[in-house]
């Protein structure tokens, strides 16, 4: 398990981690998401022991990084693929965190396996792999102690779809296991695919957590009108909050936080006849991130000022 309690981390004047508080389950993949500049990375920085804290505690199975009496077997960190001894071969980043670790030295070869490198590229130099390549390596570093915790960022970047998919089912597969997964990516269709709980950052405050169900329910109903105009006008003028799905298409309907009774009887009263009336689809985790972000985006702000 980690926990994140009150996390905070100051530079001079800028506070690039506010209060952050969550917890990654056993069992589960979270999802860590914000924009850049959020706080992500100095948060993980500060869970691996890289970075100190300002106030507040970050910890894995009970206890802070520096206090876990042999980290590798307990948490797997890949937090930057390029931060690798680039004159060393693949397999001797391995050998040497595996003698490190005390570990057997056949469990080199188990994660040269696992990661699909090949023979022939585990004894190329690191200065020579692709960033997939070097994101392959980062993972069986990271997984070479058999630890309970991982801690990626970012560990998709380089890979192609097979490869993706790959990682996935290995992070499902560790998941599955009763291993922790802690996720951060900016690729927000994977985190929706793999994660069962999402934390939310932005301005290096939590904006928002929970279990994926939780975050994207949607419990409005959408409707649609040949009148559509009418039937908004009819729905506020009820009380009742409505939006475009689409703007540029207003045959796609309305949302409202009106009940599929209400919104029905509300027709009924103005006499619209209604082309559809269901519940409406829950948001997709794009749409969720940007409104929960819309204030730190960078094209959001460029367009306010």
């Amino acid at each position: 398990m980690i926990e994140l309690l009150e996390l905070t981390k100051r530079y001079g004047e800028h506070l690039a981690v506010d209060h952050v508080s969550f917890t990654a389950r056993p069992g589960r993949v979270t999802g860590f998401l914000g924009p850049n500049g959020a706080g992500k990375s100095t948060s993980l920085r500060i869970l691996a022991g890289l970075t100190p804290a300002t106030p507040g505690t970050a910890t894995v199975l009970g206890r802070r990084y520096a206090d876990l009496p042999d980290p590798g077997r307990e948490i797997g960190v890949l937090l930057d693929a390029s931060a690798q001894h680039a004159g060393r071969t693949g397999r001797e980043v391995l050998r040497v965190a595996q003698e490190t670790m005390g570990l057997p030295r056949d469990r080199v070869e188990e994660m040269l396996d696992l990661v699909s490198l090949t023979p022939e590229e585990a004894k190329r130099r690191v200065r020579d792999y692709s960033l997939g390549m070097r994101q392959r390596l980062g993972l069986a570093t990271a997984l070479l102690g058999d630890p309970a915790v991982l801690v990626l960022d970012e560990p998709a970047n380089g890979l192609d779809p097979a490869g993706i998919r790959w990682m996935r089912d290995l992070l499902r597969d560790h998941a599955a296991r009763g291993g922790t997964v802690l996720l951060s990516s900016h690729l927000l269709h994977e985190i929706e695919v793999i994660a069962d709980d999402i934390v939310v950052i932005g301005q290096g405050r939590v904006v928002a957590q929970g279990t994926k169900e939780e975050l994207l329910h949607d419990d409005r109903t959408l409707v649609r009108a040949a009148e559509i105009g009418t039937l908004a006008a009819a729905l506020q003028q009820a009380g009742w909050t409505v939006e475009r799905v689409d703007p540029a298409d207003p045959g796609a309907g309305l949302r409202t936080d009106a009940s599929l009774a209400v919104t029905g009887q509300v027709a009924l009263e103005a006499r619209l006849p209604l082309l559809e009336l269901r519940a409406a689809d829950g948001a997709g985790l794009e749409e969720m991130f940007l409104q929960l972000t819309a204030d730190t985006q960078r094209e959001t702000q460029r367009e306010a000022a």
